[in-house]
């Protein structure tokens, strides 16, 4: 382990609140059985992680983020992250695509330890998305993390995705949700996912959320449907939900 990253963990610990890790602890499902059991927290707020990461992002090198992200620890896989999604964005204003590439291999290699929806949703529409953005003809990969056994790659299929719906490319987040009604996805992490995607297109093209909902509304786990429609009024959120 480096001197600098024994320091960050050393500033990590510091950090530490043992009643809000307890709270976390259930917040995030770490009991036996539950999508995020055996994730230990030290209990520190994001923003303070962050303060953290851009502090030591300097320093540290893809081994080091490696160690973080072999971590039991959550707060330490986070932080990792914090400074990949950090490199990544220093690589994409110096326009060096090689290193983009490697930060993007280097995350899907470590997708099953990026193993929270909160880790999730924090750096796959700011590395996988952002770096698949331009690039149409490789974004297949997103269409396998689709159809995987595991939780997470799934969940980091459909919120990549976030980024091209900010930059209103909409087809692959409808196709993927697609794929999981197509295999009867079951579990409700994916179906929230699914469901704000959904609800982020009909923000931004209203008209292309309803004609999905139109085709799909009834093949729709129930809280995907609530997530889609979540800021329409009451009587057309009726209309979906009690046809």
């Amino acid at each position: 382990m480096s001197n600098q990253l024994k320091k960050l963990e050393k500033a990590l610990k510091k950090a530490r609140n043992k009643e809000q890790a307890k709270i976390l602890q259930r917040f995030f499902k770490t009991s036996p059985g539950e999508y995020g059991e055996g994730d230990v927290f030290l209990g520190i707020k994001v923003p303070e992680q962050r303060k953290i990461a851009i502090q030591f992002s300097p320093y540290l090198n893809s081994k080091d983020i490696q160690e973080l992200l072999n971590s039991e620890i959550h707060e330490h896989r986070l932080v990792g992250l914090l400074i990949l999604i950090k490199k990544y964005e220093q690589a994409s204003i110096a326009l060096n695509e090689k290193t983009k590439q490697k930060i993007f291999d280097f995350y899907l290699e470590n997708a099953l330890r990026i193993n929270n929806w909160d880790l999730v949703d924090l750096s796959a529409p700011n590395i996988v998305g952002n770096f698949l953005l331009d690039k149409n003809l490789e974004r297949e990969i997103l269409y396998n993390l689709a159809n995987s056994k595991h939780l997470w790659e799934r969940r980091i299929a459909i919120v990549s995705c976030f980024e091209f719906i900010r930059n209103n490319q909409f087809s692959d987040a409808l196709h993927i949700v697609k794929t999981f009604l197509k295999n009867s996805e079951q579990h409700d992490l994916i179906h929230k996912a699914s469901g704000w995607m959904l609800r982020e297109i009909g923000k931004r093209d209203l008209k292309i959320l309803e004609k999905f909902l139109k085709q799909y509304n009834k093949k729709m786990p129930r809280t995907m449907l609530r997530y889609a429609i979540e800021k329409f009024d009451e009587k057309k959120r009726k209309s979906y939900l009690y046809p």
